[in-house]
């Protein structure tokens, strides 16, 4: 009898381009990934609002877990004691988990940065902490996470640029001692990805030299980093306009944080193929929709008597069942049924998207397809 092939550890295969955009697949032991592919986020292991079940149901290949909450409550010691995050939050499909470093460095009060790592202190308690390259690994490997981020030094795009650089290059040695804590876990290893973040601001030449450093050490997939952190559109994309293609074009390209829907679709036009944000969720736990016309806040009088879906071309359960005004009058009303609602919407919308833009891209038909969408979601927005 002949015993069924394991799934890859980690493969990725380019089906179709169109210009510089590409669909494919992500496959993994725990399931396929779509790319272009959008990970909802769940922080401390739970997509705020919404039941593991109906984010699968919603499209998502994979979610993403979060290494800096996770550590501090309920603590990745505790979380592989009950059998690790998949099993604690029930979900059975891959899951990415950030590395901490953004979280380190933003969320806490006081930190102490040095070659070992970071020192810092809990926002929720006052403790103290060090994350370093090899302890942001050993709790990735602790939790079971099946795509793992080495750990890097993120500063503001308006640092001085011999800041920039010195984080940079941090970063890369940082990377390197990340691979080495990655591989030590050998049984983890065997199953699991690590992913290299590119760093270097909008500065092209240092983005250049970390990529080279990036590929000399060797990783499944790469991360552009360091974006979406207030510098604009504008500046996002000229920094996408040439970072992905300093990276192999053989493995999948991560967009760290990303974002807005129009965000999306101008950086899978410039060639990445994984997002993730907290937007659809903290959106739909404040009032505002996702639509094809531009985002809608619910809150709005003039939803308080609209018997219309939040958005007519959309077929998830919430526009399927409910009006503008029901919505309207939960969130209104601060009743929890109305952030479960509007966030399963915008998690459909989402995942939509991303259907559309890989069906766009398999037909060559992505720059139309794009253009479209372009135009009619700034119309909704004036």
């Amino acid at each position: 009898m002949t015993r069924p092939l394991m799934p890859p550890r980690f493969a990725f295969t380019v089906t179709a381009t169109s210009g510089r955009a590409r669909t494919g697949t992500i496959a993994m032991q725990r399931g396929e990934i779509r790319t272009p592919a959008f990970m909802p986020v769940g922080t401390a292991a739970t997509v705020k609002a919404v039941k593991p079940q109906d984010v699968r149901a919603a499209g998502a290949d994979i979610l993403l877990g979060n290494t800096y909450h996770l550590m501090l409550r309920p603590s990745a010691e505790r979380v592989a004691r009950l059998g690790g995050l998949h099993a604690f939050m029930g979900w059975d499909r891959p899951i990415l988990t950030d590395s901490g470093g953004y979280q380190v460095m933003s969320l806490s009060e006081l930190t102490k940065r040095s070659e070992d790592g970071v020192e810092f202190k809990s926002h929720l308690d006052g403790t103290r902490h060090l994350m370093s390259p090899e302890r942001s690994m050993e709790i990735q490997r602790l939790l079971g996470s099946d795509i793992v981020m080495a750990f890097d030094e993120l500063v503001p795009t308006t640092s001085t640029p011999d800041v920039q650089a010195r984080a940079m290059e941090r970063s890369m040695r940082w990377a390197r001692r990340s691979r080495a804590g990655f591989d030590s876990g050998e049984e983890h290893a065997s199953r699991a990805a690590l992913f290299g973040i590119q760093q270097g601001a909008l500065d092209e030449k240092l983005r250049k030299a970390s990529a080279d450093a990036l590929i000399d050490i060797g990783f499944d997939g790469y991360a552009v980093g360091g974006l979406a952190v207030g510098e604009g559109q504008e500046a996002m994309f000229g920094v996408l306009d040439y970072a992905p293609g300093q990276l192999p074009v053989d493995k999948p390209r991560y967009l760290m944080g990303v974002g807005k829907p129009d965000d999306i679709v101008g950086a899978v036009e410039r060639g990445i193929d994984m997002f993730d944000c907290v937007l659809p969720t903290r959106s739909g736990r404040t009032g505002q929709a996702f639509t094809r016309t531009g985002p809608i806040n619910i809150r709005n009088a003039k939803f308080a008597e609209d018997l219309g879906p939040a958005d007519p071309d959309c077929a998830c359960p919430t526009c399927g069942n409910f009006s503008r005004a029901y919505l309207h009058h939960l969130v209104r009303a601060g009743e929890i049924l109305g952030a479960m609602l509007m966030t399963e919407h915008n998690l459909y919308f989402y995942q939509a998207l991303m259907a559309d833009l890989r069906a766009a891209i398999a037909s060559d038909t992505l720059r139309v397809f794009s253009d479209d969408f372009r135009a009619r979601y700034t119309a909704g927005k004036r």
